[in-house]
């Protein structure tokens, strides 16, 4: 199904960007965790009341009673968005309309490999990408939290809120995919792949800030990834990831369809 030499070719260009974002990733979950302890949760929540539409755009709460809340309010509503989908839209991008407008595309092709082959393995090169991404996140937060305050981490939950952050993620991939499979040019693609998920973001943002703004939550699709009330296990919050996952996949068919039938000069 898939193009064992190329797959290995596109894993070893994510890797430069994976290893970045893995650090980062690191560092924010090591020290955020590590801020777990009753007189920093006062300095937080001073802090929030001292600016409380800044802190609430980045999904944060004041208030938060066990590790996992604390999580959620510090690293699910920016940290673990934010940099899982700078890897969506640079490779998602670059995977298929990077390629044909600088012509690589028709040497791809003019080899004796099927075109669905070569998509399937770029999709592949990015779903596998994504998959590290949030595996490795989860990871590390179980590591960081067993270490820092072992017993107090919901770890059935903290599986669960990251199998549907992962929906997300792949929904913000699919975006990226579709827009490379439709676009010959790189920049077009970019516009679009990159343009949609960062304005969904501010948007979530701006509806994070307070009930004048709060209208606008319906016209994001992040509103769909609620990490407070799937904790809870709310009917919304469960259905809201399984939509998000099926507009991946269909974005997913639509793309490899559109590139399977694309005019592509050879």
């Amino acid at each position: 199904m898939i193009n064992k030499t190329l797959y290995l070719h596109e894993m070893k260009k994510s890797i430069k960007l994976l290893l970045i974002l893995g650090i980062v990733l690191t560092f924010y979950m090591v020290v955020i965790i590590g801020m777990y302890d009753p007189k920093m949760l006062d300095m937080l929540n001073q802090f929030y009341e001292m600016m409380p539409e800044l802190m609430a755009s980045m999904g944060m709460k004041a208030g938060t009673s066990n590790l996992l809340g604390f999580m959620i309010s510090y690293l699910y509503g920016f940290i673990v968005l934010v940099f899982p989908m700078v890897f969506c839209i640079v490779r998602g991008n670059g995977l298929v309309a990077k390629y044909i407008d600088d012509g690589s595309m028709a040497l791809l092709l003019s080899a004796p490999v099927k075109r669905k082959t070569i998509i399937l393995t770029q999709l592949a090169t990015l779903l596998s990408g994504i998959l590290i991404l949030v595996s490795y996140s989860t990871i590390v937060e179980l590591i960081v939290a067993s270490i820092k305050f072992p017993g107090e981490l919901d770890i059935s939950k903290l599986l669960l809120l990251n199998l549907f952050l992962l929906c997300l993620h792949l929904f913000i991939a699919g975006i990226c995919f579709l827009s490379s499979c439709i676009f010959s040019e790189f920049k077009n693609s970019l516009a679009f792949g990159a343009g949609i998920p960062c304005v969904m973001f501010v948007l979530q943002m701006l509806a994070n800030v307070g009930e004048k703004s709060e209208f606008v939550k319906y016209f994001t699709f992040f509103t769909l990834f609620d990490p407070y009330e799937i904790i809870k296990y709310s009917v919304f919050a469960i259905i809201g990831p399984i939509i998000l996952f099926i507009g991946a996949v269909v974005m997913f068919i639509s793309g490899c369809v559109i590139f399977c039938k694309k005019d592509i000069c050879v």
